[in-house]
């Protein structure tokens, strides 16, 4: 199966932190700010939608990003600071993917769809094998293994938030918005050609709830939701296929 696919998964944090550390912008609205963060620049906003997004024990981070390939990945994931995650990915749209981490073991389970899109440069006899051995089945792996520490790497959200630390961020202040139906304020960031948008919460906890990058090379958007939600990574019912005693 196609490595870089799943390893995509772990750009969504890069998604995310590049945006700190660009370039200064101008917008009027920096002047005389009003309603929420009354007296914050844009990039003070950012500092403590970053801190506050850093110090959640749970979230949901669902979106699309790019693959080193150039393949879209589309995921949904639940994680948490205890190693556990949950969700679904898919690769241009062609099938799916479920994945769920509880403890120090990785289950996954495919569809049709997804196996062939993977295999797609393999011999017919060969990926038909896959598919009659793998398809709508849920596998176990170890999460310290070489082929699962990729994704095992991306379920830690303390992994995931890393490059959050020590940053300094120069976005500027954009309209009033909401995402999801959460009030949130937009904050624009530029680096060179590239420009991003940052969505912050402006009830409760000033939460990022949405990054939109329009990177000519990492162009993608990920929203942020269910802080502090405890993630569904219960081990799955029913038989499990074990791919290190196959692979043994």
């Amino acid at each position: 199966m196609r490595r870089t696919a799943l390893a995509a998964l772990c750009l969504a944090a890069a998604a995310t932190a590049s945006l700190t550390g660009c370039l200064p912008g101008e917008d009027k609205a920096d002047s005389k700010p009003k309603g929420p963060f009354a007296g914050l620049t844009g990039g003070e906003i950012a500092d403590r939608a970053v801190k506050a997004t850093s110090n959640a024990s749970s979230l949901r981070m669902k979106g699309d990003i790019m693959d080193d390939d150039g393949s879209r990945i589309d995921l949904d994931m639940a994680l948490d600071k205890k190693g556990r995650c949950a969700g679904t990915m898919s690769a241009d749209g062609q099938g799916e993917a479920q994945l769920m981490m509880n403890g120090d073991t990785l289950y996954m389970k495919y569809d049709e769809e997804f196996l062939r899109a993977q295999d797609e440069d393999a011999p017919k006899e060969e990926t038909d094998g896959v598919v009659a051995m793998l398809a709508g089945k849920w596998t176990k792996m170890s999460a310290k293994g070489a082929d699962a520490k990729d994704i095992a790497g991306f379920c830690d959200l303390d992994t995931v938030l890393a490059d959050f630390e020590d940053v300094s961020s120069d976005a500027t202040r954009g309209k009033a918005a909401t995402v999801d139906g959460t009030p949130a304020i937009v904050l624009h960031e530029k680096d060179g050609k590239d420009t991003y948008t940052l969505s912050v919460a402006t009830e409760g906890k000033p939460y990022l709830l949405k990054v939109v990058s329009r990177s000519a090379k990492d162009p993608g958007t990920i929203t942020f939701s269910d802080f502090d939600t405890p993630v569904p990574a219960e081990t799955p019912k029913g038989k499990i296929l074990d791919l290190d005693a196959l692979g043994g």
